[in-house]
């Protein structure tokens, strides 16, 4: 229901009046323009009925203090028992919607304020249908860019690039309307994963762009990156079904503002180029850009913090899929393992060709072989994607002669799924040293 302030210093008038409005309206009243003033921050009306003529602050007066206060345009009506036309003339420069003279009708009045309820929700309706995407309801990209510019000038901050990875195999899989419901489940997803206060919107099939106010630490950005990136596969698999093997994903690349940009255009880029960073690296994660150099970061709050943001929720009984700098500092520490401890690892690369009348695109048959493949390895081994066909397997405490059964795992599952006949893999293995 629509409410309406209604103010007026004459209390027989400002009752009566309430008496025909609260027939269709919420009401809320005033009994001068200081009480006014009060009243409409705390209840927030959708149109304010002011007596044009109360001691101390006018409605004139009112509706400008107001509007200064809010910085936007608030739906104004002006009750007066004043007969001049320059009253009315003068009320229309300054904004106000429609008077009505007193004594005024029941019925004319609540027919003047529905008109004026009904052109503002029409033009906020018009305003947001111009200034969203009509799919996800997140800002489009002419908003995303308008409201972000304007915002970055003022508060510090920091610009996501957000990239849904892998979207095209959705569509190419699934089909488009299971492409589009991704699409609006991804963006409730960012939208959870931030606050009210920061700005989110659509600026392309797959891409994002979120400013949030005030963030400044890498920390929070990990464990944002770390939660969009859960929720995502696990949404994924409630649509899509357990067996979805499509390697999605977000990409995020940061910059903040103002160290590395004052306006949107120039954040833009920054990010953009810290999200190519990410892309070139293996996909599902984030990074800062780097022109700049940075304030020296401040250390955790205490030992509980370091499991919330470092540790893995939601663990999955299947190998870990990293990109190739994690997985370079997974190797490098085995490495350190099997030297100080004796530790047994070895280490496969895995070559995976498509055979003929195969019928599906590199890129649909790789991403069915990656859940293949995770599935058929235990969760404390590794793998990495080295390049368009091949595999790095880092498996952990095994001696080299067991290496040929998991191998023989893998081409078993292989031959049990939807890629029998499809796919074959060569490798090679070596003990880890």
């Amino acid at each position: 229901m629509k409410k309406v302030l209604i103010v007026d210093d004459v209390m027989v008038s400002l009752l009566m009046t309430e008496n025909i409005l609260a027939s269709e309206y919420e009401t809320v009243t005033a009994s001068s323009g200081e009480e006014a003033i009060e009243v409409f921050h705390k209840e927030h009306p959708d149109l304010v009925l002011s007596d044009l003529r109360m001691p101390g602050i006018s409605g004139f007066e009112l509706q400008r203090v107001l509007q200064d206060e809010v910085q936007e345009t608030i739906p104004f009506m002006f009750m007066t028992a004043d007969q001049a036309e320059e009253t009315e003339s003068t009320g229309f420069e300054n904004g106000a919607m429609d008077f009505i003279r007193k004594p005024f009708r029941a019925d004319v009045l609540l027919r003047r304020v529905r008109n004026i309820i009904q052109n503002v929700s029409q033009i906020q309706d018009l305003r947001k249908t111009a200034s969203t995407d009509p799919l996800t309801g997140l800002l489009n990209k002419a908003s995303s860019q308008m409201e972000i510019d304007e915002c970055c000038k003022k508060n510090v901050g920091a610009l996501l690039m957000i990239d849904l990875d892998s979207f095209k195999l959705v569509n190419d899989l699934y089909g488009h309307g299971m492409g589009d419901k991704l699409l609006v489940g991804f963006s409730k997803i960012i939208r959870n994963s931030l606050r009210s206060t920061d700005i989110v919107g659509r600026i392309g099939g797959d891409e994002f762009v979120a400013y949030c106010l005030d963030l400044k630490e890498e920390m929070v950005v990990a464990n944002m990156s770390y939660e969009i990136n859960t929720r995502l596969v696990k949404y994924a698999k409630e649509i899509m079904g357990e067996d979805m093997s499509i390697p999605l994903g977000a990409s995020i690349g940061c910059a903040f503002a103002p160290e590395d940009g004052e306006s949107y255009s120039e954040l833009y880029n920054n990010a953009d180029k810290a999200l190519y960073s990410v892309k070139q690296g293996g996909k599902h994660g984030y990074k800062l850009y780097s022109g700049t150099a940075r304030q020296k970061k401040e250390g955790l709050s205490g030992l509980s913090t370091i499991s919330m943001i470092f540790g893995e929720r939601n663990k999955e009984q299947k190998a870990l899929l990293l990109n190739s700098e994690g997985f370079r500092v997974i190797y490098q520490f085995m490495g350190r393992r099997v030297s100080d401890d004796s530790r047994p690892a070895c280490v496969v690369l895995l070559t995976v060709q498509k055979e003929r009348g195969c019928g599906l695109t590199g890129d649909e048959a790789i991403a069915q072989f990656v859940g293949i493949l995770r599935e058929s390895l235990r969760s404390s081994d590794v793998v990495t994607q080295s390049g368009d066909n091949q595999f790095i397997l880092l498996l952990s405490e095994i001696e080299q002669s067991f290496v040929p059964s998991v191998i023989q795992r893998i081409k078993e599952n292989l031959r049990r799924s939807e890629l029998e006949g499809k796919l074959s893999i060569t490798c090679e293995y070596d003990q880890l040293h």
